[in-house]
């Protein structure tokens, strides 16, 4: 079986057994998502969507809020995070920024050519490749594949993806793997798998879906 047609194949698998949500429903604010993106580097989602819900009770969540807060208020909005103090010293520049280069705007999203718009964003503090992927695919629907702790540990275990590939190379194999208009669909259902079936350190091989389609399978 050819790589591409059993990367059709997972994914045919995957859309069966996992739900996958509207994209409209998380994504309507570039700067919301980079916030809360920011927020859930190396932090279970649980407590990212805890911390978010916090900041956005105090009505902080745009550049010039966070960027005028005192950064007491952002550390204590965001504690249960992790990393509280370092994440939010990040989001206090990042809004700042914003506010003094993009005049408090992240629309060039929308209107740049895709490498364009995610070098702006990767110049701001604390935003990697994945960070500016995400807002790039969520945000403007760029065709970009972006890839979490999840998503790179699951297409290596399923043979997707060379095991010593870096970011780069695992989006650009997952991106030729794919057609743009799934790749939104490849990002939340390879999430899903790892979080229900191909966990970090104890797998769940032998309730997984997919477990036929993986060379990495226990059973």
């Amino acid at each position: 079986m050819s790589a591409m047609k059993r990367a059709s194949e997972i994914l045919y698998v995957l859309k069966r057994r996992f739900s996958v949500p509207s994209i409209s429903e998380i994504a309507s604010d570039p700067f919301k998502v980079l916030v809360r993106t920011v927020i859930s580097q190396t932090t279970a989602e649980v407590n990212t969507r805890r911390a978010f819900d916090n900041l956005s009770r105090k009505a902080l969540v745009t550049p010039k809020g966070l960027a005028e807060a005192d950064l007491k208020e952002i550390e204590d909005a965001i504690r249960v995070a992790g990393l509280y103090r370092n994440k939010s010293r990040i989001i206090k520049e990042i809004s700042r920024l914003i506010l003094k280069q993009f005049n408090g705007s992240l629309d060039f999203i929308y209107s740049l050519p895709l490498e364009e718009a995610r070098k702006r964003l990767m110049s701001l503090p604390g935003v990697g490749y994945k960070t500016a992927d995400i807002v790039l695919l969520f945000c403007a629907k760029k065709p970009v594949l972006p890839v979490d702790t999840h998503v790179n540990r699951v297409s290596k275990r399923l043979g997707l993806v060379p095991s010593g590939a870096d970011y780069e190379e695992t989006r650009k194999t997952l991106e030729a793997l794919y057609r743009p208009e799934e790749f939104f669909q490849v990002h939340m259902l390879l999430i899903a798998l790892g979080r229900r079936h191909c966990k970090a350190r104890k797998p769940l091989c032998t309730t997984c879906q997919v477990n036929r389609l993986c060379p990495s399978a226990m059973t």
